[in-house]
């Protein structure tokens, strides 16, 4: 539960080299206040772990449910990539929108994973309210992208760890 607590706070020293790794960040467009804070907030966490600006390529996308056609575009057009950061937010609302929409990427992203040697991680928030996205994009509950970058680098380098004999 992340009531009451940053869950941004991390340890550099914890994780993997990253300077010759290359990140890719798809970003929906829609709710772009907090997108674009969760953004900052991934983008950040890489340079400060040794991860050049041009070793991180941005695409936006209208919305979250657009998120998994930009990642599967761009595991397929960017050999390079080590990780990919889907950046997204669903507000609940009155219809079963939501709903859809939030069960969609979730499983559509973790399609991608089963079907691609480039991990695609997961920084779509569903939250109830603007403020509890707000308070998780750079507020008070720390910022989700941050924490997406953190989980980019640990399987970027996952990626590269042999299998035993």
């Amino acid at each position: 539960m992340s009531k009451k607590r940053n869950l941004s706070d991390y340890d550099k020293n914890t994780l993997p080299d990253a300077s010759n790794f290359k990140f890719g960040i798809v970003v929906s467009e829609w709710n772009e206040e907090i997108t674009e804070g969760m953004f900052s907030g991934a983008k950040q966490t890489l340079l400060e772990n040794g991860v050049s600006e041009e070793q991180i390529v941005r695409w936006d996308v209208p919305g979250s449910f657009e998120l998994i056609y930009g990642c599967k575009r761009m595991q397929q057009a960017i050999d390079s990539l080590d990780a990919i950061i889907a950046i997204g937010c669903v507000i609940q609302g009155e219809t079963k929108h939501f709903d859809f929409v939030s069960e969609a990427v979730s499983l559509g992203i973790k399609d991608l994973n089963v079907h691609s040697n480039i991990p695609v991680i997961f920084c779509v928030l569903t939250d109830d309210n603007y403020q509890q996205s707000l308070d998780r994009s750079g507020g008070k509950h720390g910022n989700k992208g941050t924490e997406a970058a953190i989980a980019a680098i640990k399987m970027a380098n996952l990626r590269f760890i042999s299998k035993p004999e």
